[in-house]
């Protein structure tokens, strides 16, 4: 509910508008930052034909850190996507946006720009060519529309408020706008475009953010053989441990790396692993369909045959993970498989079920695929994205302390708060 003083604010912002209408002006929108929220917001924004939108994007093209989403096909949502799998000091917040614009509706938005679009099994939604780049030029060819004017390779470097006013700052020029959108993304992927700058604009404004730190992202581990698996692909059921005690767990896809694990198993775990202090472990069952029985007795019968034990794991595993399993196990990869003792076989089966690798760190934010943390969410509403401290200012998706899980949760929250935003400050009530 808003205060006396808020409700007066909005009304002084409504008559300026109205006096400025009068004169025949049109009022200025300007969002800063072109990416997936950005541009769900200039288009929303816009469908008020009487509204003109200024698009400031500081890189070359828009919507590059889309192009690498889903290693290269754009999982653009989830049909799961709603209240759940998301994260933040007040994770509820995302609801109202999300249930405004959930995934169905989503996708309605992006069969009318031309987008034909594919979900798997999981939930998981792509566009049907397979590549991002479909998703970019959709959204690309929409902005072109009389009241939107896009500024590629303008830098924002400072935002002023005056008199009900916004001036953005660039090294172009300043410009005037009457409402601002900040959709500046966060500082995960800083090699792809993450930055700092929407943090720093709106602490500027008054705001404040919780601390920031990687999420969806890959973690390190100090076992000496993780070189020796750099590259294996496996499926398998992770469970993280603090100090012995279950952290998170999932299972899918594992990606060994030189440095440790990675791949969407992980990304969906990995959110504040090796944040303070502990002993971090992850232990992983690679075999999660097979129990501990039935994975004994199938090793058992290999014990007949005329086979070594690197061979032992073969048809399982990746022979190369099945022969660091098994000399992980304490059995020499020459020995006769029929000579492993049951004890031995016991211990090869514990590890295929319970292989575990003490984690040390994540990879850091050049690495993340999304930062936790953000702007203070109680500092705005959660049905309109504006500010609760600055009428006329609004922000919306990763800049904001709302996250999400893997497998499309974040570009989700990114079309639904940065319609949101874009929808409200492209309405007046008179």
């Amino acid at each position: 509910m808003l205060t006396c003083k808020e409700v007066f604010l909005v009304l002084g912002k409504n008559l300026e508008y109205n006096v400025r209408k009068k004169a025949g002006e049109h009022m200025i929108i300007g969002i800063i930052g072109a990416g997936a929220s950005g541009m769900a917001a200039a288009l929303a924004a816009a469908e008020n034909e009487k509204v003109r939108v200024l698009l400031f994007e500081r890189q070359a093209r828009v919507g590059r850190k889309l192009l690498v989403t889903g290693n290269g096909r754009c999982n653009l949502t989830n049909l799961h996507a709603m209240e759940r799998g998301y994260h933040g000091e007040d994770p509820d917040f995302a609801a109202p946006a999300l249930k405004a614009m959930d995934p169905e509706a989503t996708l309605a938005w992006f069969a009318q720009l031309g987008l034909y679009t594919v979900a798997e099994n999981s939930g998981r939604v792509y566009p049907y060519s397979d590549q991002a780049n479909s998703v970019v030029d959709v959204l690309r060819f929409a902005l072109q529309k009389p009241n939107i004017t896009l500024y590629t390779g303008a830098e924002v470097t400072k935002v002023h408020y005056r008199d009900g006013s916004f001036t953005v700052q660039t090294e172009q020029g300043n410009y005037l706008c009457d409402r601002l959108i900040i959709a500046c993304g966060g500082l995960a992927g800083t090699k792809l475009g993450g930055t700092m700058l929407g943090y720093r604009l709106l602490r500027s404004l008054g705001h404040s953010a919780t601390r920031l730190r990687p999420a969806l992202v890959q973690l390190k581990s100090s076992w000496h053989g993780m070189a020796a698996l750099k590259g294996i692909r496996a499926n398998c059921h992770a469970r993280i441990f603090r100090d012995g005690q279950a952290f998170s767990e999932s299972t899918g896809e594992i990606q060994f790396t030189e440095y440790g694990i990675s791949g969407p198993v992980v990304f969906e775990i990995s959110r504040d692993v090796c944040q303070g202090g502990g002993k971090w472990e992850c232990c992983l069952d690679l075999a999660p369909e097979l129990t501990h029985d039935q994975l004994a007795q199938m090793l058992s019968q290999r014990t007949l045959a005329q086979i070594i034990a690197e061979d032992l794991l073969t048809g399982i595993l990746h022979n190369r993970l099945g022969r660091v399993i098994v000399q992980a196990a304490g059995i020499h990869l020459q020995r006769s498989a029929k000579d492993i003792s049951p004890q031995e076989m016991d211990a090869v089966v514990n590890k295929v079920k319970h292989f575990c690798l003490e984690l040390t760190e994540p990879l850091g934010m050049d690495s993340a695929q999304v930062t936790a943390g953000g702007i203070n969410t109680g500092e705005f509403y959660p049905d309109t994205m504006e500010s609760r401290l600055m009428p006329g200012l609004y922000a919306c998706g990763e800049v904001l302390d709302i996250d999400g899980d893997c497998g499309g949760y974040n570009l989700q929250w990114a079309w639904s708060s940065g319609r949101a935003a874009g929808l409200h400050a492209g309405e007046v009530t008179v």
